[in-house]
Parts: structure tokens; sequence; C-alpha cells
């Protein structure tokens, strides 16, 4: 016995902590399998009613009935409880494994009593060998069957053998005592079966515990953002398609909401992204605040959020987003620092505006993009004009590319006339597309998109060249004027193409004059200057384009040394009946004279605009009475002719937005 105490503490201090759901579990083992419990129960109560009918003795008819009793109740506990196992409305609590382990004990006590009874008050070797079997072969058995709570299988090992030793140690013959001096063995070799195997099934256990909890971390990893604790793209598109797969709804079946922080990239950038990072925290924090439990939130990245509203109506979406950015208003306070931020807000209502998970959440991109675009802090609902316009945008995006490299693009070219003498001193280029499927696009709607997509230098590339080949072949020194976009003059490649197309022509550089607009200096970091003082020391002219309005600075005329302004066509435009236009005409053109630059008057539809832009002092004019924009040789034509004075146009028309 002191064998056995020795193996339970060792098998006390080896054992590894056990939480609630590993006892939980072995719990659960000890019911697992009812029907091993049954077949151990029938065939003892089978042998204990053969020994019963075997014997007289008062003594074993008690011990049979009390066993048979204790077994039918052990049966049914445990048929009750795995029903309601397999129901998972079973808890394997404390009390389940008590009421187990009682019934247990006094299963195989009886068992163990029965040899006793048996080994003590009957002569008859079959009832002998009949009640000496059962308690061996089920103490062997159930060191195995109850190993996951190791103290109820010891405990049954030992009231089941030890009772029926001392019997056969009783009865005093010499091959009983051996038998009984082995039994007591047999119980040290079945406790320590029982502690090897509930260490395996503990630590099985324990190994299930741990991957399932690690893969809930790699599932909550998976579809939770780190940051701010919100569902993240993954688990909101996968939330969406749920809804869509189950709902059967015709009429508004749910809305999304597209929300971006306006500006959050200045903030990131100014302050680091540790505020970034507790910005979007308090960003996440707010939406939870107005949502509430009208819809699931999701960070989609970066700093733009997606709220999903099953059950909404465009009306009910529409207030949702207004609260968002009311509350917004309130500013945020991050520690030391007072934040003034804004949100920019899309939405877009199923069925009504996609009936499936990508068109509704590509709508609602659009429409928040709308909203980015009318000046952002607002909320703009989707309509299918806006697909429309997204439609043509794409069209356009794909097209160019084929543009630049098929001949889609052309250019024509309009001339600027000498005031004094007629004669075409440049003609400026403007480009033309004429797209396969949609048509004439205008440059004012396609440069914009060149811009985006990060074709402008490759286009601008091409229209030098191009320019440049056409001036070579024209008569005297007539230059070529191209128009230079600010998203050109951001890029170190233009130098490189200008010089590029001037070595593979021949053109003189003092024959070939960029124009630019005011607008290149909104956001001039010192690379404009750089690249348009690298420009002129090649000889090229500057021309500075659309002069009167946008950000008109004189202080541009001081800090750089331009070749030419060219008065804005506005003012051309209404000149006659506006004395506020005269007066601005004249006082450019006597500013240019002083300044010694040649100046343009463009938009010169009738000979009255041309005489007010004489009377002015312009040097040069551009505009219909003189020519239409034209191919190339029709230009050469009109050089060649001589002197232009212009032919009246009943017709004037508004021009279109030149680039290069």
């Amino acid at each position: 016995m002191g064998a056995l105490r020795t193996l339970l503490k060792k098998r006390r201090a080896q054992s590894p902590e056990q939480d609630a759901d590993v006892r939980r579990s072995l719990v659960e083992t000890l019911y697992a399998s009812p029907a091993s419990l049954t077949i151990g129960a029938a065939t003892g109560t089978a042998v204990g009613l053969v020994i019963s009918s075997m014997s007289n003795g008062l003594a074993i008819h008690a011990v049979v009935a009390a066993l048979c009793v204790v077994a039918a109740l052990r049966v049914f506990s445990a048929i009750f409880f795995h029903r309601q196992l397999l129901r998972g409305t079973a808890v394997a609590s404390r009390n389940w494994e008590l009421a187990y382990e009682l019934g247990a004990w006094a299963y195989s006590g009886l068992l163990g009593l029965m040899g006793l009874v048996t080994l003590t008050g009957s002569t008859n070797s079959i009832i002998h060998m009949l009640s000496v079997s059962m308690a061996t072969g089920y103490a062997g058995g159930i060191s195995g069957r109850n190993a996951g709570r190791v103290q109820i299988a010891i405990g049954q090992v030992c009231l089941a053998l030890l009772p029926t030793a001392l019997g056969l140690w009783l009865e005093g013959s010499i091959g009983y005592r051996v038998l009984a001096v082995a039994m007591v063995a047999m119980i040290l070799g079945l406790a320590e079966i029982s502690a090897t195997t509930h260490r395996i099934v503990v630590q099985a256990l324990i190994g299930r515990r741990d991957k399932s909890l690690l893969a809930e971390k790699f599932e909550r990893l998976a579809r939770y953002d780190n940051l701010t604790g919100l569902e993240n793209r993954m688990a909101m598109q996968m939330r969406l398609r749920e809804i869509f797969e189950t709902s059967e709804k015709r009429a508004d079946a749910v809305a999304i909401l597209w929300m971006d922080v306006d500006r959050f990239k200045e903030i990131n950038d100014s302050l680091g992204h540790m505020v970034g990072d507790r910005l979007l925290r308090a960003v996440a924090e707010r939406l939870n605040d107005v949502v509430q439990g009208r819809g699931r939130i999701a960070r989609f990245g970066g700093d733009e959020f997606v709220i999903i509203c099953p059950d909404t109506d465009r009306v009910t979406a529409a207030t949702i987003a207004q609260e968002i950015i009311a509350y917004f208003s309130h500013g945020f306070d991050l520690g030391d620092h007072h934040l003034q931020m804004t949100a920019s807000i899309g939405y877009a209502v199923a069925p009504q505006d996609g009936r499936d998970m990508d068109e509704l959440m590509q709508h609602a991109d659009l429409a928040l993009y709308e909203a980015k675009g009318a000046g952002r802090n607002r909320a703009s609902s989707f309509n299918w004009s806006l697909k429309e316009r997204f439609n043509r945008i794409h069209e356009i995006e794909t097209g160019l590319r084929r543009a630049l490299e098929g001949d889609e693009l052309k250019l024509l070219f309009q001339p600027i006339i000498a005031l004094d003498g007629g004669d075409i001193e440049a003609c400026e280029a403007l480009i033309r597309w004429n797209h396969p499927v949609l048509g004439a696009i205008p440059p004012s709607e396609f440069i914009p998109i060149a811009e985006s997509m990060g074709l402008i230098e490759a286009l601008t590339g091409w229209v030098l060249r191009e320019a440049c080949i056409a001036a070579a072949g024209w008569p005297g020194e007539v230059r070529v004027a191209i128009n230079i976009s600010p998203a050109s003059l951001k890029s170190h490649e233009l130098p490189g193409n200008v010089i590029a197309a001037l070595l593979e022509t021949g053109l003189p550089a003092r024959r070939l004059e960029l124009e630019v607009t005011e607008s290149i200096f909104l956001d001039d970091s010192g690379q404009t200057s750089t690249i348009l003082r690298e420009l002129q020391r090649i000889g090229l002219r500057l021309a500075l384009d659309d002069f009167g309005t946008g950000y008109s600075s004189l202080s541009y005329l001081r800090s750089y040394r331009f070749d030419t302004l060219k008065i804005d066509q506005s003012f051309m435009a209404g000149i006659s009946a506006n004395p506020e236009d005269r007066a601005v005409v004249r006082a450019i053109g006597n500013l240019a004279r002083d300044l010694s630059m040649d100046t343009i008057a463009e938009g010169i539809e009738t000979h009255d605009q041309l005489a007010h832009a004489r009377e002015a002092g312009f040097t040069n004019v551009q505009g219909y009475l003189f020519s239409r924009p034209v191919p190339n040789e029709r230009i050469i034509e009109l050089i060649e002719a001589g002197p232009l004075h212009g032919e009246e146009r009943p017709d004037p028309v508004i021009h279109r937005r030149r680039l290069a």
C-alpha cells in the first residue's frame, strides 16, 4: 500500500495543471461510451445472479441485489447524460463527476465484496472462479476506460481487487494465497497503466485545446483589425455576401456607407503615425457611438471605414451619414493635440443601386468619390449618372495608352499673328483625340485623366516630338508654342524630352516656346523654378498663359523672366461692352511693354476686338478671326501665303481648353 501511495503522489506531482475546459473534457470521457458501461453492468449483474442462484447464503443474495440496483442506476444516468451531451444541453460539471465517482466506487466495492463473501462463505470452487474472474476482469477493463479521471480508476481497482485478495488469503490454501499476492501486485500495475493513460489523455486534450485557441486567434487576426478592433475587409465582405445570399426581400435590403477621413495623410505625415493610429481608434469609437445597433462597422483599410446597415432605406442611410458628419464636427482630443477632422461619405442602397455585393460596393465607392470631389465633409448618394461618368472615364483610361501607340492622336495648329504687319510669328500646337467609340474627346476631359494615370509625361513627349517635326518644315523662323501641364513640371523628364525632341528634329531652341499657367506656382517646392530656368538656359522661350485669371500675381512677373504674356480670352469676349475689361486689357498691355515682353490677345473673333487689342498695345493676336486650328499642311500654306488681316466671323465660338 505504501508503494501505491508513492505512485499516487508521483502522479499528482507530474500532472499538468488542468483548466476548466480540460477538466470538463475529462468528465465527458467518463460518459463518452454508455455502451461499454452497460456491457460491464450487464456482465456483473449476470455473474452475480448466477452466483446467487448457486448459493444459499443470505449475504451473497444481499450483495448481488445491491449490485443489480447500482448497475441499473449507473446505466440510466450514463444514457441520460450522453443524450443530453449530444443535444448540447448537458454540462460536465463537478456534480456529474461526483455522481459517476460514487456510482463507480459503489459498483466496484460491491464486486469486491461479492468476491470476499463468496470466497469466505462458500466452498464451491465454481462460485470462487466466477467471482474472482469478474473482479479481476472488471479491474483490468476499468483501468483503461476511466483513466480520464485517474483517482476514479485507481479507486475502482482497489475496491474491486483488495476485498477479493483478502478473501483469497482468508480461504487459506497455498494456491489461493499465491493468487492473493499476485492480485495485490496487479493493483500496482493497473494503477501505473491508469496513470500513464491519464497522462496521454490529458496531453491530448491540452493539445486539442491549444490548437483550438490558436485557431480562434488566427481566425480573429484574419477577421478583425488589430488597431481598431473592428471587423476587417475580409469579414465585411463575408458578412455582406451572406446578407445578399439570405435576403429574399424586394424592397430596400441593405445600405452600404463608405466613409473616408478627410486629409488623414496630412495628419499622419505632420504629427506622426502614433497620433494617426490614435485618431483611427477614436474614429472607430465615434462610429460605434453613432451607429450603435443599426449596422456593422468595418475598417476597410487605411482611413476608410465601411458600415453595413441591413433593412435600411435611403432616407435612413442619409440620416446615419449626416449624424456621423455632425459628430465629427466636435473635433478629436488626442493628448496634446486637438484635431478638427471631417469625413466624406458615399452610400448606396440595394436593390435599387445594385443587386449583388460587388456592384453595391463599387457604387458606394463612386458616391464617396463624388463627395470628396464636391469639397469633402459631406455625404453623397449614388445615382446612375455617376456610373455613366465612371464608365466613360474608364473607357478613356483604357484608350489613352492605345491612343499613344496608335494613330488616334493628332496635332492641329492655330496661327499667332503679329499686329505689326500681319505675319504669322508662331503657331500654337493643340492636341486632338478622336476615340473610336466615344468620338472626339476634348483635351479638357482627357488631360486630367492622363495626369492621374501618370501618362502626362509620355503624352507631353509625344506632343513635343510631333510639334517639333512639324515646325522644322515650316518656312522662315515661325515658332511653335506648346502648352505644358503643371504635372509635367513636377517631373524631371520634361527637360530631357525637350532636348530629345530638338536634337531629333534639328529645330533651333529659339523656335520652341512653352506655355505655362500660373497654377504651376501654387504648389512649387522649388523644382518648378529649377526646371523653368534650365529650359531658359538652353534658349527656349517661356509664355505665361491665361494671365489675368485664377491666382494671378505680379510677383510671378518679377521672379521669372517670361518672354510672352497671353491674356485670357474671357477679357476679349466682353471688351466691347465692358469698360472694366478694357481697363484691364490696357493695363496688361502697358505692363508688358514696360517689362519688354511680347503680348498675345487670345479669342479674337471680331474686328472690334482686334481694334481694342491694337489700341491696348498688344504685339500679337490669336483667334478665329484669322484661323481656326488647322492641320500642319494648311499651316504651311498660310505661312507661304503671307500676311493675314482677318476675316469677320458671324458666329463666335467658345474655345476649348488647350494642352500639351
